[in-house]
């Protein structure tokens, strides 16, 4: 009787192994999500979205945030576009069209020490526009269109793209014409940055 007992026991607890084997799958990894801070950068295509790299720019994020917690961006214009290298803006003249021959001269009034840095100039990376002067950034910036090596570790990149790859690529087919220097990069109809604004995002940690 004993053997018999101990059989039973042995083929239920096979039966019920059997039916943990055969049961659903789950997938016990937890997704982690992070909170970060964003620029969203509002056009007249839609909003692009810009995460910073303030762990390689920090001096950079911070002024650029200041300036768009000061409004100083609203209702200004791309005034450069170059379809295939970037597209720039920033600049506090652009808001009056009857000083569009200085369009790309304007500044916040202060310069900002450059952060060059081993990120690369790739589709999406914002950085700081500038002189001829390494340390002469201070509000203009741009967005590439493509790679551009040559860029890298002459100019401050200090964030990406992660939203709005579309709204890039539709300023960068914008019509453009000579700017009165030699380089066609002038959109022929104003193309408007209507906002930046800074946020709080939620994304995947993985």
């Amino acid at each position: 009787m004993p053997r018999l007992t101990t059989l039973l026991m042995s083929l239920l607890l096979a039966a019920c192994a059997a039916d943990e084997d055969t049961g659903p799958a789950y997938d016990t990894a937890a997704v982690e999500r992070r909170t970060i801070e964003v620029a969203v950068i509002e056009t007249d295509h839609g909003e692009m979205v810009i995460q910073f790299w303030d762990d390689v720019a920090p001096k950079t994020v911070e002024n650029f945030k200041k300036l768009a917690g000061d409004e100083f961006y609203n209702n200004t214009a791309f005034h450069r576009i170059i379809d295939g290298f970037m597209v720039q803006a920033g600049d506090p003249l652009t808001r009056d069209d009857s000083l569009k021959a200085r369009w790309g001269t304007g500044d916040p009034g202060y310069k900002i020490d450059a952060e060059f840095n081993d990120r690369k100039h790739v589709r999406g990376v914002i950085s700081m526009a500038r002189g001829t002067d390494v340390n002469s950034a201070g509000c203009q910036f741009f967005i590439c269109l493509g790679d551009t090596e040559s860029l890298d570790g002459k100019y401050t990149a200090f964030g990406q793209l992660i939203d709005g790859d579309d709204v890039l690529e539709q300023l960068a087919k914008t019509p453009v014409e000579d700017n009165g220097h030699g380089e066609i990069s002038s959109p022929i109809e104003k193309t408007n940055l209507k906002s930046i604004r800074i946020e709080q995002r939620q994304v995947d940690d993985n």
